[in-house]
This record gives structure tokens, sequence and C-alpha cells, in this order.
């Protein structure tokens, strides 16, 4: 062997080793399985967001187990409980990242929190896809290693719910109430863009989240002669203002954001069915909850959950919406490769466009989009009887760079 063969047969040697460490240093990757973590509330008052969220990604990455999984690969999951707090959410990601040595993370339901852990995730350069969390503060600034919005971005709830007032019920004076916080400036930033286009004049009027009498703020926007009220809060604001709106005689369209209850038989006990007479609430999914269109989600949970599913109000509101995160999840480590990195999963992530069959748009990401859905439907519920009407109403809002 000539001097410059055995040269290059080391250089070569020397490559394939280097890129054998450089694998063995990705971490969550062996050969037979992808070690990814799992976080949501699973316990204290606002399980209701993400119990049953973190049970359906969980079914999903079962199905694909039992289906093969991704290049030969099983998914490993490790799951933790972030109780919708924002320390105890950055301690579950810190202890995904440092102690379980995860490959990537999906979790998250509560907004406030998952951006808590925002630096941390981009600091390490984990892949990061939140559950059902809107984020917009994780989201925007776009960075390259967190993604989310499966269901919708605040941005985007604010501005399909005025477009809805405006198509459905021509209305040109709008009242709108939200929170005084950044989850209700985002909402607000964005309905402000589909005012604009469609001619409508909002009536603003923000308020604490923790608010007990909301008596002062409702006479403030019915002083308004509004033709709707778009209710943009929680679900304990919301009930007490949709109360209060019967109380006082308001007859015309109350429409309440996605975020507004996690359970409408709930809400219903909470105002009576007196107070839903005109009532409409917005919804991100292909259908009502229950409904015929996602009928196979339903079923897949009935099988991976029998014991819950023959508990009451389970599977919970918000189930189906732990599906798309997951199948994006999946779909950008396919994409990947059989060789994956977080590189490459990240790579993927940022061209990835797919329907879920399970939400109202598709999810979508680009250069600077980091949201995946921006459309929503809407429900006319009466405090028995829940109608989807028709139609897909999508927010104009994109992120402009400052």
């Amino acid at each position: 062997m000539s001097v410059n063969k055995t040269a290059a047969g080391l250089t070569l040697a020397a490559s394939l080793l280097i890129g054998v460490a450089a694998g063995a240093q990705e971490p969550g990757i062996t050969d037979k399985a992808i070690k990814i973590g799992i976080f949501g509330p699973l316990s204290g008052p606002n399980m209701a967001y993400g119990f049953d969220v973190v049970n359906a990604a969980k079914m999903y990455y079962d199905k694909i187990n039992k289906e093969g999984g991704i290049h030969g690969r099983k998914i490993e999951y490790v799951v933790e409980d972030d109780r919708c707090n924002a320390n105890d959410l950055v301690a579950a990601v810190k202890k995904l990242v440092e102690q379980e040595n995860v490959f990537m993370l999906n979790g998250g339901s509560c907004s406030a929190a998952v951006v808590a852990a925002k630096d941390y995730v981009v600091r390490n350069k984990v892949p990061y896809l939140m559950l059902n969390a809107s984020g917009d503060g994780a989201l925007f600034p776009p960075t390259d290693y967190i993604f989310g919005a499966y269901s919708i971005s605040q941005y985007a709830v604010g501005g399909a719910m005025v477009e809805f007032a405006a198509k459905q019920f021509g209305a040109k004076n709008v009242a709108y109430i939200n929170h005084d916080d950044a989850y209700g400036a985002w909402n607000l930033e964005g309905s402000k863009k589909d005012a604009e286009v469609n001619g409508v004049k909002l009536s603003v009027e923000s308020i604490n989240p923790g608010i007990n009498d909301v008596t002062a703020p409702f006479l403030k926007v019915r002083a308004a002669n509004p033709d709707a009220i778009l209710l943009v809060t929680y679900a304990r604001p919301a009930a007490l203002l949709i109360k209060k709106a019967a109380e006082m005689g308001f007859n015309k369209p109350i429409i309440l954001s996605v975020t507004g209850t996690a359970s409408l038989n709930q809400l219903a006990e909470n105002v009576g069915k007196d107070a839903l007479k005109n009532f409409y609430t917005q919804e991100v999914m292909i259908d009502s909850p229950g409904g015929a269109k996602l009928k196979p989600i339903y079923d897949m949970y009935k099988a991976a959950y029998p014991d819950l599913a023959a508990k009451p109000d389970h599977p919970q509101t918000y189930m189906p919406y732990g599906i798309p995160p997951a199948m994006s999840l999946v779909k950008a480590l396919q994409d990947a490769g059989p060789n994956p990195t977080r590189e490459k999963v990240l790579a993927a992530l940022k061209t990835q466009d797919f329907d879920s069959g399970v939400m109202a748009g598709r999810m979508q990401f680009g250069p600077e989009q980091r949201a995946a859905n921006r459309s929503t439907i809407f429900i006319k519920y009466d405090g028995t009887t829940m109608a989807p009407l028709p139609g897909v109403f999508t927010s104009r809002w994109t992120y402009q760079a400052k």
C-alpha cells in the first residue's frame, strides 16, 4: 500500500470515528429508542387544561410504536407534572434535559408557564414542541428551537373572533374584554389587524384575571352599545361576565374565546341556560368536542384508557389537542432520516406543513412562523346542544420583526 493510500485510509477511518463520536454525543438516541420528555399539568386546579392532552400525546406515540416506530426506533417517553406553574415547569424541563437526557421536549398547556422555560431551552439548544399552550411570548420573536401553538396562538385567537363577529353578525361596534397582562396584550394585538380590515371599532376593557366583581367593566362596555361582546378571558371571569350580562338583560351575541372554558357543561351549570340564549364559543378543532369528525380520536382514547373513558367528563374537552404536536414530533423525526440529530430535526420542523385532521387549520411553520395553527370554527351553544356553524375563520396577524 502506498503512503498516499495509507494516509487516505487513516483519514477515512478518523472521519468515521469522528462521525461515530458525534452520533454518540447526541443525547437520548440509541439504536432502539428515541427518548423524549413530556410535561403538562397533571394535578392542581388547572389540570383540566393538560391532563388528557398529555394522555392523547402518549397514546399517539404508543400507536407509532405499535406500527414499528420511527426508522426502526421506538419512542420512549418520560412524563413530568408541571402543575401549570412556571417554577414547576422549568424544574421539570431541567430534570428531563439534565437527568433524563431526553433528545427533545413535548409539553406545556399553560402560556405563562411555558414562556418561563424559553431562555433555558434556547441556551441548551433543545428542540421543544409545546402541547396546547399558546405561549406566544416563547414563539415570538422566533428562535431556532421552540415551536408551538398547535391549538392556536393568542394573536390568532383575538383576530379570528373579530373576523367571526364581523362576518356572522355584521358587527361594526364590538366590545372586547381581555386580561390586563401579556396574555391579554397578545390577543388584542392580533385583533386590531382584523378590526382594521373589517372596519370594526373595538371598545376594549381590560380586567384582572382574578377579578371578583365584574359589574363596573360590564357597565362600561354596555355603555358603548356594542353589536356583540367578545370575551377573551380565562374561565372564571368569563362565567362572571356571562352571568352579569344575563342579569342586566343584554341580549346581543356573546362570543367566548377557546380559552374561556374547559367544560361547556360546567359553564352552563355556573351561569344557567337562560344566560346562553345568544351565545357562541370559539373552537380550534374541525368539529365540536366529541363530534363525528373527531370520532377516530375518541375511539383511540377509549381503547387506550378504558378506565378513564368510563368516568364522567372524560375525555376532557382539550384531549384531542395533544394529537397534532405528537404528529409534528413524529413527522420531524421521520423527515430527519435514520440518523437523526437535533439540528436535523429542527431543520425539518422549520418547513413542516401538514393537515392533522384534528385542527381547523393546517400545521404550518416557516422562516418567521413558529405558531402552527391560526384558524378556528365557532359553535352555537344553548346550554345543551353544540351546533358548529359553517366556515373557518383565520387571523390576519403575522409576525413582523421590530
